[in-house]
């Protein structure tokens, strides 16, 4: 398969694509892209998944870091990527490679940078002021491009990740176990019955937290076993259920499972919508407590009903 190329129209409808409200996107499923493999961008693009996490960081060794950056902002550039979002995990700042990734990059800028091994908010900003001076000399819109923060990669990063959202450039939110485990000097981070041990599960809620009250997408961490799909399944039905949108992948086989749990059923839809016009019928007659299917809801359970309307909008579920 030949990569789909872009047109000037393609750059201008993806320029204007990345005005929007980058918080508001569909971010079921962010599929990582290791290093400049043109094979694994081609199968990549065929998937369904909703962005791309083309990697610089932990994919890419060092003697290949500046090659695999020439190409990947070539692929910015050149390539079609169509309704997928275009994201770049860059090497941190304090290493060699962090600030030639974004100044080489920036010429085609991507939708966001994925952000590894943030300790501060202090490290958050330096990457926003650095955008900043990039988007003015390239001649792009003020904060068209996003940070989607892997905030919980270090001990430092953990305690403070709840002043990243203070950041208006951050997007979305998600958290690292394997980071964090050696960051600790962990042997691993899950116990003998498949879940998360105590101080990973916690930066899990952490992320979650940090990331709804910062009013962006919460999105969970890799599976990395990618032999079972049952625990996999499993991981995807827990993290929707304590509030995470969405989840990124490592495999292209790992992004149908994620995509079906992350998108609003039908019957979820159905309910939510006689939810809806229940709850028009209520405040007609002054209430917003009642009854409904043998359960007390109020308002808490109409914010919740409209939140998932539209995120089955965004998924493309017929309503």
């Amino acid at each position: 398969m030949l990569l789909h190329t872009r047109s000037n129209d393609d750059e201008k409808n993806q320029m204007s694509e990345q005005k929007k409200n980058g918080r508001e996107r569909l971010r079921r499923s962010m599929h990582f892209v290791p290093g400049a493999n043109e094979k694994m961008l081609t199968k990549s693009l065929e998937t369904e998944a909703d962005g791309l996490i083309l990697d610089l960081e932990d994919a890419v060794t060092p003697d290949r870091k500046k090659e695999s950056r020439n190409v990947i902002a070539g692929w910015l550039r050149e390539i079609n990527f169509g309704r997928k979002e275009r994201t770049i995990r860059i090497n941190p700042l304090d290493t060699p490679w962090g600030y030639p990734d974004l100044r080489e990059t920036m010429i085609h800028p991507p939708d966001a940078y994925v952000i590894p091994k943030p300790n501060s908010l202090e490290d958050v900003l330096r990457i926003d002021n650095e955008l900043t001076m990039l988007e003015r000399e390239y001649g792009h819109a003020h904060q068209g491009v996003g940070l989607i923060l892997i905030a919980t990669e270090t001990a430092r990063g953990a305690l403070n990740i709840e002043s990243f959202g203070s950041c208006p450039r951050v997007v979305a939110m998600s958290w690292g176990a394997e980071d964090l485990s050696a960051d600790l000097g962990a042997s691993g981070n899950r116990g003998l019955d498949g879940n998360y041990l105590s101080v990973y599960e916690h930066c899990r809620h952490q992320t979650l937290l940090s990331a709804v009250a910062s009013r962006v997408p919460p999105i969970d961490t890799v599976y990395v076993d990618l032999r079972d799909a049952d625990g996999l399944r499993k991981d995807c039905l827990q993290g929707s259920a304590l509030g995470f949108t969405g989840k990124m992948t490592i495999h292209p086989d790992q992004i149908p499972i994620v995509n079906e749990i992350y998108t609003p059923s039908l019957a979820d839809v159905e309910e939510a919508k006689a939810l809806l016009e229940a709850f028009e019928d209520a405040q007609k007659q002054g209430l917003m407590a009642f009854s409904f299917k043998g359960q007390m809801v109020d308002a808490p359970h109409l914010n919740r009903a409209k939140s998932l309307i539209q995120r089955a909008r965004h998924s493309g579920v017929s309503l």
